[in-house]
Protein backbone atom coordinates (compact mmCIF):
# COMPACT_ATOMS: atom_id res chain seq x y z
CA UNK A 1 0.00 0.00 0.00
CA UNK A 2 1.51 3.46 -0.72
CA UNK A 3 1.96 5.47 1.74
CA UNK A 4 -0.34 8.96 2.11
CA UNK A 5 2.14 11.20 2.58
CA UNK A 6 5.71 11.34 1.72
CA UNK A 7 8.56 13.63 3.20
CA UNK A 8 12.55 14.13 1.58
CA UNK A 9 14.35 16.15 3.62
CA UNK A 10 17.11 17.51 1.05
CA UNK A 11 16.34 18.54 -2.18
CA UNK A 12 19.90 18.22 -3.95
CA UNK A 13 20.84 15.76 -6.66
CA UNK A 14 19.33 12.28 -4.52
CA UNK A 15 16.40 14.02 -3.27
CA UNK A 16 15.87 15.45 -6.38
CA UNK A 17 15.77 11.76 -7.90
CA UNK A 18 13.29 10.49 -5.20
CA UNK A 19 11.08 12.95 -5.93
CA UNK A 20 11.07 12.73 -9.97
CA UNK A 21 10.85 8.68 -9.68
CA UNK A 22 7.98 9.29 -6.84
CA UNK A 23 5.89 10.94 -9.41
CA UNK A 24 7.04 8.75 -12.74
CA UNK A 25 5.61 5.48 -10.91
CA UNK A 26 2.43 6.78 -10.39
CA UNK A 27 2.63 8.39 -6.61
CA UNK A 28 -0.14 10.51 -6.51
CA UNK A 29 -0.05 11.41 -2.41
CA UNK A 30 1.12 14.61 -0.61
CA UNK A 31 5.06 15.33 -1.14
CA UNK A 32 6.97 17.37 1.16
CA UNK A 33 10.68 18.80 0.21
CA UNK A 34 12.28 19.91 3.82
CA UNK A 35 15.44 21.94 2.41
CA UNK A 36 16.51 25.40 3.50
CA UNK A 37 18.55 25.88 -0.08
CA UNK A 38 17.74 25.33 -3.28
CA UNK A 39 19.00 21.81 -4.67
CA UNK A 40 21.99 21.97 -6.35
CA UNK A 41 23.72 19.77 -8.80
CA UNK A 42 26.90 19.66 -7.54
CA UNK A 43 29.43 18.06 -9.96
CA UNK A 44 29.35 21.60 -12.39
CA UNK A 45 30.30 23.80 -9.16
CA UNK A 46 34.13 22.46 -9.46
CA UNK A 47 34.15 22.80 -13.26
CA UNK A 48 31.63 25.46 -14.90
CA UNK A 49 30.93 27.55 -12.11
CA UNK A 50 34.58 28.20 -11.39
CA UNK A 51 35.28 29.58 -14.70
CA UNK A 52 32.16 30.99 -15.64
CA UNK A 53 29.22 33.07 -12.91
CA UNK A 54 27.09 32.71 -15.96
CA UNK A 55 26.57 28.96 -15.25
CA UNK A 56 25.55 29.39 -11.55
CA UNK A 57 22.02 29.24 -12.40
CA UNK A 58 22.66 26.26 -14.43
CA UNK A 59 23.52 23.83 -11.33
CA UNK A 60 19.94 24.95 -9.26
CA UNK A 61 17.08 22.64 -9.07
CA UNK A 62 13.23 23.23 -10.11
CA UNK A 63 11.33 21.26 -8.25
CA UNK A 64 7.98 23.31 -9.43
CA UNK A 65 6.53 20.82 -11.74
CA UNK A 66 6.20 17.84 -9.35
CA UNK A 67 3.42 19.10 -7.19
CA UNK A 68 5.71 19.27 -3.72
CA UNK A 69 4.98 21.06 -1.04
CA UNK A 70 8.61 23.11 -0.14
CA UNK A 71 9.70 23.57 3.46
CA UNK A 72 12.38 26.05 3.39
CA UNK A 73 13.86 25.31 6.84
CA UNK A 74 16.58 23.55 8.08
CA UNK A 75 15.59 19.77 9.21
CA UNK A 76 16.28 19.63 13.45
CA UNK A 77 15.09 16.29 14.46
CA UNK A 78 13.16 13.15 13.67
CA UNK A 79 10.58 10.90 15.95
CA UNK A 80 9.96 7.99 14.75
CA UNK A 81 7.53 6.79 16.73
CA UNK A 82 5.21 9.65 16.54
CA UNK A 83 6.15 9.71 12.21
CA UNK A 84 7.17 13.66 12.33
CA UNK A 85 10.17 15.58 11.06
CA UNK A 86 10.92 18.81 13.08
CA UNK A 87 11.93 22.07 11.49
CA UNK A 88 14.14 24.89 13.04
CA UNK A 89 11.35 27.17 12.11
CA UNK A 90 8.94 25.25 15.16
CA UNK A 91 6.95 23.06 12.74
CA UNK A 92 6.67 19.54 12.64
CA UNK A 93 5.68 17.37 9.33
CA UNK A 94 4.48 14.12 9.47
CA UNK A 95 5.11 10.75 7.48
CA UNK A 96 4.36 7.66 5.94
CA UNK A 97 7.50 7.25 4.54
CA UNK A 98 10.77 9.71 4.66
CA UNK A 99 13.89 9.60 2.52
CA UNK A 100 16.71 11.16 4.24
CA UNK A 101 19.23 12.86 0.97
CA UNK A 102 20.95 15.64 3.79
CA UNK A 103 24.42 15.25 2.12
CA UNK A 104 27.12 16.21 3.39
CA UNK A 105 29.38 18.72 4.06
CA UNK A 106 32.93 19.59 3.65
CA UNK A 107 35.76 19.14 5.91
CA UNK A 108 37.76 21.90 7.07
CA UNK A 109 41.28 21.88 8.39
CA UNK A 110 41.30 25.07 10.22
CA UNK A 111 41.87 25.61 13.72
CA UNK A 112 38.76 26.53 15.79
CA UNK A 113 37.83 30.04 14.85
CA UNK A 114 40.75 30.63 11.73
CA UNK A 115 39.49 32.32 8.90
CA UNK A 116 40.64 32.26 5.84
CA UNK A 117 40.24 28.50 4.85
CA UNK A 118 37.87 28.46 1.27
CA UNK A 119 36.57 24.40 0.58
CA UNK A 120 33.95 24.11 -2.63
CA UNK A 121 30.95 22.27 -1.79
CA UNK A 122 27.87 25.12 -2.77
CA UNK A 123 27.25 27.82 -5.18
CA UNK A 124 28.17 30.11 -2.34
CA UNK A 125 31.35 28.17 -2.10
CA UNK A 126 32.20 28.30 -5.39
CA UNK A 127 31.51 32.07 -6.01
CA UNK A 128 33.47 32.40 -3.32
CA UNK A 129 36.89 30.79 -5.01
CA UNK A 130 36.49 32.14 -8.48
CA UNK A 131 36.10 35.76 -7.36
CA UNK A 132 39.41 35.05 -4.88
CA UNK A 133 40.77 33.39 -8.01
CA UNK A 134 40.31 36.82 -10.20
CA UNK A 135 42.34 38.82 -7.90
CA UNK A 136 45.24 36.14 -6.90
CA UNK A 137 48.34 35.00 -8.38
CA UNK A 138 49.24 32.09 -6.40
CA UNK A 139 46.82 29.37 -4.94
CA UNK A 140 47.56 26.23 -2.68
CA UNK A 141 45.25 23.04 -3.21
CA UNK A 142 45.04 20.64 -0.17
CA UNK A 143 44.13 17.42 -1.08
CA UNK A 144 44.94 15.57 -4.31
CA UNK A 145 41.48 13.84 -4.75
CA UNK A 146 39.50 14.41 -7.66
CA UNK A 147 37.98 17.75 -6.08
CA UNK A 148 41.34 18.98 -5.35
CA UNK A 149 42.69 18.60 -8.85
CA UNK A 150 39.65 19.94 -10.32
CA UNK A 151 39.97 22.95 -8.56
CA UNK A 152 43.73 23.20 -9.45
CA UNK A 153 43.18 22.93 -12.59
CA UNK A 154 40.46 25.69 -12.77
CA UNK A 155 42.68 28.23 -10.41
CA UNK A 156 45.78 27.44 -13.74
CA UNK A 157 43.45 27.88 -16.12
CA UNK A 158 42.95 31.42 -14.55
CA UNK A 159 46.29 32.08 -14.89
CA UNK A 160 47.30 31.40 -11.19
CA UNK A 161 50.54 29.35 -10.15
CA UNK A 162 49.22 26.24 -8.06
CA UNK A 163 50.41 23.84 -5.88
CA UNK A 164 48.60 20.68 -4.67
CA UNK A 165 49.72 19.17 -1.32
CA UNK A 166 48.24 15.77 -0.45
CA UNK A 167 50.50 13.22 2.06
CA UNK A 168 49.79 10.17 -0.36
CA UNK A 169 50.54 10.35 -4.41
CA UNK A 170 47.99 12.33 -5.95
CA UNK A 171 44.56 10.40 -7.22
CA UNK A 172 46.72 6.73 -7.02
CA UNK A 173 44.44 5.74 -4.00
CA UNK A 174 41.25 6.02 -6.35
CA UNK A 175 42.68 5.29 -9.53
CA UNK A 176 45.35 3.37 -9.05
CA UNK A 177 49.04 4.00 -10.97
CA UNK A 178 48.31 3.92 -14.34
CA UNK A 179 45.12 6.50 -14.73
CA UNK A 180 47.08 8.99 -11.98
CA UNK A 181 50.20 9.07 -13.85
CA UNK A 182 48.35 9.61 -17.00
CA UNK A 183 46.60 12.73 -15.45
CA UNK A 184 49.26 14.02 -13.70
CA UNK A 185 51.79 14.44 -16.01
CA UNK A 186 49.41 16.45 -18.17
CA UNK A 187 48.46 18.74 -14.56
CA UNK A 188 52.04 19.32 -14.50
CA UNK A 189 52.24 20.51 -17.96
CA UNK A 190 49.57 22.94 -16.99
CA UNK A 191 51.89 24.55 -14.28
CA UNK A 192 50.71 22.81 -11.18
CA UNK A 193 52.79 21.86 -8.72
CA UNK A 194 52.48 18.70 -6.46
CA UNK A 195 53.60 18.80 -3.02
CA UNK A 196 54.11 15.05 -0.55
CA UNK A 197 53.17 16.20 2.77
CA UNK A 198 51.00 16.98 5.52
CA UNK A 199 49.36 20.21 5.58
CA UNK A 200 48.52 22.72 8.04
CA UNK A 201 46.82 26.19 7.34
CA UNK A 202 48.99 29.17 8.70
CA UNK A 203 47.43 32.74 9.61
CA UNK A 204 44.30 34.69 10.59
CA UNK A 205 42.82 34.70 7.99
CA UNK A 206 44.78 31.87 6.25
CA UNK A 207 47.77 33.14 3.82
CA UNK A 208 49.80 30.09 3.97
CA UNK A 209 50.52 26.31 4.35
CA UNK A 210 52.19 24.84 6.43
CA UNK A 211 54.38 21.50 5.37
CA UNK A 212 55.75 18.38 7.58
CA UNK A 213 59.38 19.92 7.28
CA UNK A 214 58.58 23.07 8.35
CA UNK A 215 58.47 24.82 5.23
CA UNK A 216 55.59 26.89 4.18
CA UNK A 217 54.15 27.95 0.85
CA UNK A 218 52.72 31.32 1.07
CA UNK A 219 49.50 31.48 -1.28
CA UNK A 220 46.95 34.52 -2.06
CA UNK A 221 44.45 31.17 -1.61
CA UNK A 222 44.38 28.78 -0.23
CA UNK A 223 41.33 25.94 -0.72
CA UNK A 224 41.15 23.05 1.16
CA UNK A 225 39.67 19.70 -0.47
CA UNK A 226 39.89 17.38 2.01
CA UNK A 227 36.62 15.07 1.51
CA UNK A 228 33.22 15.14 3.49
CA UNK A 229 31.14 14.55 6.31
CA UNK A 230 28.03 13.30 6.24
CA UNK A 231 25.14 15.41 7.19
CA UNK A 232 23.70 13.13 10.53
CA UNK A 233 24.03 15.73 13.42
CA UNK A 234 20.13 16.71 13.25
CA UNK A 235 19.54 12.20 13.59
CA UNK A 236 20.84 11.49 17.29
CA UNK A 237 19.10 10.27 19.45
CA UNK A 238 16.56 8.87 16.67
CA UNK A 239 17.75 5.73 16.59
CA UNK A 240 19.02 5.08 12.87
CA UNK A 241 21.95 3.06 12.68
CA UNK A 242 24.85 5.32 11.63
CA UNK A 243 27.83 4.18 10.57
CA UNK A 244 29.92 6.73 8.25
CA UNK A 245 27.18 7.48 7.18
CA UNK A 246 23.36 6.47 7.80
CA UNK A 247 23.63 2.49 6.78
CA UNK A 248 21.12 1.66 4.24
CA UNK A 249 20.68 -1.86 2.77
CA UNK A 250 20.17 -2.57 -0.95
CA UNK A 251 16.85 -1.33 -1.14
CA UNK A 252 17.97 2.08 0.38
CA UNK A 253 15.66 1.21 3.62
CA UNK A 254 17.35 2.26 7.06
CA UNK A 255 17.78 0.29 10.76
CA UNK A 256 14.14 2.28 11.18
CA UNK A 257 10.61 1.30 9.39
CA UNK A 258 9.40 3.66 7.03
CA UNK A 259 13.01 5.47 7.24
CA UNK A 260 15.05 5.36 4.19
CA UNK A 261 18.26 7.49 3.17
CA UNK A 262 19.61 8.19 -0.31
CA UNK A 263 23.09 10.09 -1.57
CA UNK A 264 26.50 11.29 0.15
CA UNK A 265 24.69 10.52 3.23
CA UNK A 266 24.18 7.05 3.06
CA UNK A 267 26.56 4.31 3.18
CA UNK A 268 25.55 0.93 1.45
CA UNK A 269 26.37 -2.29 3.54
CA UNK A 270 27.75 -4.50 1.84
CA UNK A 271 29.38 -8.21 2.08
CA UNK A 272 32.59 -6.34 2.21
CA UNK A 273 31.44 -3.88 5.19
CA UNK A 274 29.61 -0.52 5.37
CA UNK A 275 30.74 1.77 2.50
CA UNK A 276 29.99 5.46 1.18
CA UNK A 277 30.30 6.25 -2.48
CA UNK A 278 29.69 9.98 -2.60
CA UNK A 279 29.65 10.27 -6.03
CA UNK A 280 26.94 11.62 -8.35
CA UNK A 281 26.08 8.32 -9.87
CA UNK A 282 25.36 6.64 -6.74
CA UNK A 283 22.90 9.59 -5.79
CA UNK A 284 20.69 8.75 -8.63
CA UNK A 285 21.01 4.86 -7.87
CA UNK A 286 19.96 5.75 -4.15
CA UNK A 287 17.35 7.89 -5.19
CA UNK A 288 15.29 5.67 -7.55
CA UNK A 289 15.90 2.23 -5.49
CA UNK A 290 14.79 4.50 -2.42
CA UNK A 291 11.57 5.84 -4.51
CA UNK A 292 10.75 2.02 -5.67
CA UNK A 293 11.16 0.45 -2.47
CA UNK A 294 8.74 3.30 -0.65
CA UNK A 295 5.74 2.39 -3.17
CA UNK A 296 6.58 -1.62 -2.69
CA UNK A 297 7.71 -1.71 -6.30
CA UNK A 298 10.21 -3.75 -7.34
CA UNK A 299 14.02 -2.88 -7.09
CA UNK A 300 15.12 -2.86 -10.73
CA UNK A 301 18.57 -0.66 -9.98
CA UNK A 302 21.26 -1.65 -8.21
CA UNK A 303 22.10 0.21 -5.04
CA UNK A 304 25.96 1.01 -5.99
CA UNK A 305 26.78 2.54 -9.62
CA UNK A 306 30.14 1.76 -10.73
CA UNK A 307 30.27 4.87 -13.05
CA UNK A 308 32.21 8.01 -12.06
CA UNK A 309 33.74 10.83 -14.64
CA UNK A 310 35.89 14.14 -14.17
CA UNK A 311 37.46 16.29 -16.35
CA UNK A 312 41.47 17.64 -14.95
CA UNK A 313 43.98 19.33 -16.85
CA UNK A 314 41.86 19.32 -19.95
CA UNK A 315 41.73 15.51 -19.99
CA UNK A 316 38.26 13.80 -19.68
CA UNK A 317 37.90 10.67 -17.77
CA UNK A 318 34.92 8.30 -17.37
CA UNK A 319 35.66 5.13 -15.89
CA UNK A 320 32.53 2.43 -15.66
CA UNK A 321 33.62 -0.46 -13.20
CA UNK A 322 35.60 -1.01 -10.27
CA UNK A 323 38.67 1.60 -8.98
CA UNK A 324 41.57 1.56 -8.26
CA UNK A 325 42.54 0.05 -11.46
CA UNK A 326 45.94 -1.91 -11.26
CA UNK A 327 48.81 -2.83 -13.77
CA UNK A 328 48.78 -2.16 -17.31
CA UNK A 329 45.22 -1.82 -19.02
CA UNK A 330 44.61 -3.72 -22.33
CA UNK A 331 44.07 -0.72 -24.76
CA UNK A 332 41.40 -1.02 -26.96
CA UNK A 333 41.44 2.40 -28.98
CA UNK A 334 44.59 3.98 -28.99
CA UNK A 335 44.76 7.79 -29.12
CA UNK A 336 48.44 8.21 -28.13
CA UNK A 337 50.07 9.82 -24.92
CA UNK A 338 48.33 7.12 -22.81
CA UNK A 339 44.91 8.24 -23.96
CA UNK A 340 42.14 6.14 -25.57
CA UNK A 341 39.70 3.29 -24.62
CA UNK A 342 41.19 1.47 -22.06
CA UNK A 343 40.12 -2.08 -20.04
CA UNK A 344 41.28 -3.91 -17.07
CA UNK A 345 40.30 -7.68 -17.46
CA UNK A 346 36.28 -7.78 -16.87
CA UNK A 347 35.81 -5.24 -14.55
CA UNK A 348 36.68 -1.95 -15.68
CA UNK A 349 36.81 0.32 -18.97
CA UNK A 350 37.71 3.88 -19.20
CA UNK A 351 37.62 6.27 -21.77
CA UNK A 352 41.13 8.52 -20.74
CA UNK A 353 40.97 11.58 -23.28
CA UNK A 354 38.29 10.85 -25.47
CA UNK A 355 34.11 11.42 -25.27
CA UNK A 356 32.75 7.89 -25.17
CA UNK A 357 29.14 8.07 -23.74
CA UNK A 358 28.65 6.33 -20.36
CA UNK A 359 26.09 3.90 -22.37
CA UNK A 360 28.89 3.04 -24.53
CA UNK A 361 31.19 1.95 -21.67
CA UNK A 362 28.50 0.16 -20.20
CA UNK A 363 28.09 -1.72 -23.20
CA UNK A 364 31.58 -2.52 -23.79
CA UNK A 365 31.82 -3.74 -20.15
CA UNK A 366 28.67 -6.30 -20.94
CA UNK A 367 30.26 -7.40 -24.37
CA UNK A 368 33.57 -8.02 -22.61
CA UNK A 369 31.94 -10.02 -19.87
CA UNK A 370 29.90 -11.89 -22.08
CA UNK A 371 32.78 -12.82 -24.45
CA UNK A 372 34.66 -13.85 -21.86
CA UNK A 373 37.74 -11.83 -22.15
CA UNK A 374 40.72 -12.32 -19.55
CA UNK A 375 40.81 -11.15 -15.85
CA UNK A 376 42.99 -8.99 -14.15
CA UNK A 377 44.78 -11.10 -11.14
Amino acid sequence: MSPSDVVVVGGSTAGATVLRELRSRGYEGRLTLVDPEPGTNRPPLSKAVLADSAAESTVLMDHSSLEVELVRSRATSLDHAGRTVSTDDGSTHRFDALVVATGSRARRIAAPGQTGELVLRTVDDARRVRERFADASTAVVVGAGFLGLEVATAAATAGLRVTVVDVDPPLQRLLGDHLATAICERATTLGIDFRRSGAALVGDPVYAVRLDDGEELAADVVVSCVGDEPVTDWLHGSGVEIDHGIVIDDHARTSLADVYAAGDVAAVRTPEGVVRRPFWANAVAHGRVAAATVLGQPVDTPIVDDYFWSEIAGVSLKVVGCLPVEGEPEVLEDAGSGHGLLAWGRSTVVACGIRRSAPRLRAVLRERASSGAPTVD
